[in-house]
């Protein structure tokens, strides 16, 4: 669906709706690792030398001098076998849903005739004969604008509101009116689709960072520890058994998720972990969904510009933790508000602790960490000790980890497979991403894109080398201004080299959204600054960052991640961060 359609269709867009792979504030980031300082004067000098700090150690951390990094690489997903159809997929085998039943679940009068339901849709250019198509109100556009459009395409009945019934009865197709549409269209579709949901193992999974690498963990745990095909929904994709489909938001349209789930049950799919958007979670993504656990990784600011504030914020998230959402709830402790859903939840909750908190259920000790990712002890309620391993680096994902085995053993599966099957996922897509062309220095891209995010990983990268680290980083358009400047800030402070560049500038001016984030870093202490470099064209920033980088440093590009486009003034421009950065390595090392 493009981003057109959706602002028709939808009352609020996801945060990146113009960017078809971009969407919630899916970062996969816990917190700063321990002790991290700032660039080279926070590291002690090798004994006997006065060398300028500035410049780079021997590379006594990663990749010897002529070897490239040694982070494990993923591979693009979209060069994985995907549909040859776009969109997202629906079932084959449908039993038709008499209209009439379909209306007296609503409470409304039997429309009368013999009218069959066979699917349901709210996107009008997805109509399928027999569907249901939901006329929704939209943010610029109402869906009963489209129904003509929807009538022939074989619509069999519409869904809307008030203020669409008129349109929807001119097309002589039978119109159910309610007051609210939205909030009936996730437990109709579960309905049109047989309840699709109860055949699944259903594991969600909120927060404000870390739910897209939880969710690639928790599915790798799955499928070692069931041996059956498993299903994933997410930020990067969507994943049925071994089809692949790209995704387009965080979380799909409730119409699309009933869909989902029963292809899924329809393939033999036996369980399903998904990514839950706050979005998705006041606009009625999930209804129709009960989720067999529910996961809290944590929660800081972001998306201020759809919610009215943090309250706002975590009451969008605590919603998962009740019965209509949930069965049981995996809580983050080491998180204050997560500490604050224990008591206000009212789902039964097991508790985890990256911190080794004595009062968690789950807890993490004797923390190994290295270039590669850490090893930890796993303290369990009953009496369970295992050893685990995070297979990427950051003390963030020994919690993503942690929170990934706490949220399988929940759902009754048996931990040290689960644990196994998470350290055995090879790594996710744009989440400090390793990018090897033969260079002597380690390359990533990240998806960090809000300060604690970016903070976290350049933490978490400094523990790694006695290098310098050179870092990209844009802020995107049309989104949250007031974190412009911290980011700008932490790159300023964290980094050696801090290349501010463009993200999705969308429609505002890109050197408006500069100027903000130089403003932040110029007010870090000039002794404790980066060099920084302000160049809005994204392909040139990358490139600067790579001529700057010597062996045993480090190059980050970071906030776009596994994204493929670039969207300016409107336009969505083709542009993957990994695929610039490689090109970047090996003309500069072609320069050399």
């Amino acid at each position: 669906m493009t981003g057109t359609d959706r602002d028709r269709h939808d009352t609020v867009p996801d945060r990146h709706d113009t960017v078809p792979d971009r969407h919630d504030t899916d970062r996969d980031r816990h917190g700063a690792a321990p002790g991290g300082t700032a660039r080279d004067r926070g590291r002690p000098r090798p004994a006997g030398t006065d060398r300028d700090p500035r410049q780079p150690y021997p590379a006594r951390f990663g990749p010897e001098p002529g070897q490239p990094g040694n982070l494990t690489a993923v591979p693009n997903p979209d060069q994985a076998t995907t549909l040859a159809q776009p969109g997202l997929p629906r079932p084959t085998r449908v039993r038709p849903q008499p209209l009439a039943d379909l209306a007296r679940r609503l409470g409304l009068p039997d429309p009368g005739g013999d009218t069959a339901v066979t699917g349901i849709t709210h996107d009008s250019r997805a109509v399928r004969p027999g569907d249901l198509y939901t006329a929704l109100p939209g943010a610029r556009f109402h869906g009963a604008d489209f129904a003509a459009q929807a009538a022939a395409a074989g619509a069999a009945a519409v869904l809307t509101d008030p203020a669409g019934e008129r349109r929807a009865a001119g097309t002589g197709l039978p119109v159910l009116t309610v007051p609210e549409p939205r909030s009936v269209t996730g437990a109709l579709a579960a309905a049109v689709y047989d309840e699709p949901g109860e055949a699944l193992l259903q594991i969600g999974i909120t927060g404000t960072s870390g739910k897209t690498t939880t969710a690639y963990l928790v599915e790798g745990g799955l499928r070692a520890a069931t041996g059956a095909a498993t299903g994933l929904v997410g930020t990067v994709e969507t994943r049925i058994g071994e089809e692949r489909v790209k995704s387009e938001r965080t979380t799909p349209e409730a119409t699309d998720l009933q869909a989902l789930f029963a292809v899924m049950r329809e393939r033999g799919v036996g369980s399903v972990v998904m990514e839950v958007s706050s979005h998705a979670l006041v606009l009625g993504r999930v209804d129709g969904a009960v989720f067999d656990v529910a996961v809290f990784t944590n929660l800081s600011p972001e998306h201020m510009e759809f919610h009215t504030g943090m309250e706002d914020y975590f009451q969008a998230k605590a919603q998962l933790f009740t019965p209509r959402r949930s069965r049981l709830g995996v809580v983050n402790l080491d998180d204050e508000y997560g500490r604050r859903l224990v008591a206000e939840a009212t789902v039964p909750l097991v508790t985890f602790s990256a911190q080794g908190r004595l009062d968690a259920d789950w807890r993490a000790e004797d923390v190994e960490a290295d270039l590669m990712g850490s090893t930890f002890t796993v303290l369990g309620p009953k009496g369970e000790r295992l050893r685990a391993t995070a297979p990427l680096p950051g003390p963030f994902n020994v919690a993503n980890t942690l929170a990934a085995i706490t949220a399988l053993a929940a759902a009754g599966l048996d931990p040290r497979s689960a644990a196994d099957g998470v350290a055995a996922v090879p790594g996710v897509p744009g989440r400090l991403e390793r990018v090897d062309a033969g260079q002597p220095y380690l390359a990533v891209v990240d998806y960090a894109h809000k300060t604690d995010a970016v903070e976290s990983v350049l933490r978490a990268l400094r523990t790694t080398t006695r290098g310098r680290i050179h870092a990209v980083l844009g802020c995107g358009g049309d989104r949250d201004t007031t974190k412009r400047g911290p980011m700008g800030a932490a790159l300023a402070r964290l980094a050696d080299t801090a290349v501010l560049t463009s993200d999705n500038p969308r429609s505002e001016d890109p050197l408006a959204i500069l100027s903000a984030m130089l403003a932040g870093a110029a007010q870090v202490p000039a002794e404790q600054r980066a060099h920084v470099v302000v160049e809005p064209d994204r392909a040139a920033a990358v490139a600067a960052a790579v001529a700057a980088a010597e062996p045993g440093d480090i190059v980050l590009v970071a906030g776009k991640g596994h994204e493929q486009g670039q969207d300016i003034a409107g336009e969505v421009r083709p542009f993957d961060d990994r695929e610039v950065l490689r090109a970047a390595i090996e003309k500069d090392r072609k320069a050399k």
